[in-house]
């Protein structure tokens, strides 16, 4: 019903110029920024612009929030953005910052509250914030070839969410077929579940060998920051992810 109330507000949002200031942060603090298109970091600042006025930002345990910082995460965010049919990651509301890891609460077999807090550099909740580490979130858009990036990993939970459900698989649309993308994920997340009991070195984090919700995660961490590795090495994995994401990172080019 409000539909067009919201376009009317996002293009008398991205009317004025884009600050000065933004070009050289980014490319200080995005050591992906110079190898995207040009054309994709017009669309991604345009993304960006709207995640920083619409999401509530709030800087936790003292950190104080500047703009330079959501910038710095919604760009990271809005990469993931850039080749979907999206509506600016509707089931985000706010984004809470700590200055590095935290602890939150430990639940034991039953469901209730354990003695003990767990430490985490960041989490998304299903009908809930997404909770980051500054310190990470910033480590990880300075090193775009490691394999990890904080905000890709947790914004991603967020795409699998869409649906209500939890479980590696966010609505696909018709780009992508649910048994091709169901049968080429269970077989990569049932290698890299064997790769780490035998301690085997892969394309994607250990830890996507914990639930197959981890494992669309960091699958998708290794698909923008090692696309030529995994092209090579897993071309399926790296061939769904391309027609989900709608991107194909391996070729990015100024």
């Amino acid at each position: 019903m409000f539909g067009w109330w919201t376009r009317r507000r996002r293009r008398r949002l991205l009317e004025p110029p884009i600050p000065a200031s933004w070009g050289p942060h980014l490319e200080d603090e995005l050591e992906h920024w110079s190898r995207l298109p040009i054309r994709h970091r017009e669309r991604l600042l345009d993304i960006a612009r709207v995640l920083m006025a619409e999401k509530n930002w709030e800087g936790c345990a003292g950190l104080e929030l500047t703009q330079l910082m959501q910038l710095t995460i919604a760009v990271q965010a809005g990469t993931l953005l850039l080749g979907l049919e999206h509506d600016y990651y509707r089931n985000v509301d706010t984004i809470l910052v700590y200055p590095s890891g935290y602890a939150i609460p430990r639940h034991d077999p039953s469901g209730m509250l354990a003695p003990t807090a767990r430490a985490v550099l960041g989490h998304a909740q299903l009908r809930g914030p997404v909770v980051l580490s500054w310190r990470h979130s910033r480590a990880g858009g300075r090193d775009a070839d490691d394999g990890r990036n904080l905000i890709y990993h947790e914004f991603a939970h967020k795409l699998d969410m869409l649906d209500g459900v939890v479980d590696g698989t966010p609505p696909l649309g018709d780009r992508v077929s649910m048994a091709r993308y169901i049968a080429v994920m269970t077989k990569a997340y049932e290698r890299l579940q064997a790769d780490a009991k035998r301690g085997r070195k892969g394309i994607l984090d250990p830890y996507g060998a914990t639930d197959v919700a981890e494992f669309f995660a960091c699958a998708t961490e290794a698909f923008f920051e090692k696309p030529k590795l995994m092209a090579r090495k897993d071309a399926a994995l790296y061939a769904v992810l391309e027609d989900f994401y709608g991107q194909d990172p391996a070729h990015w080019s100024a």
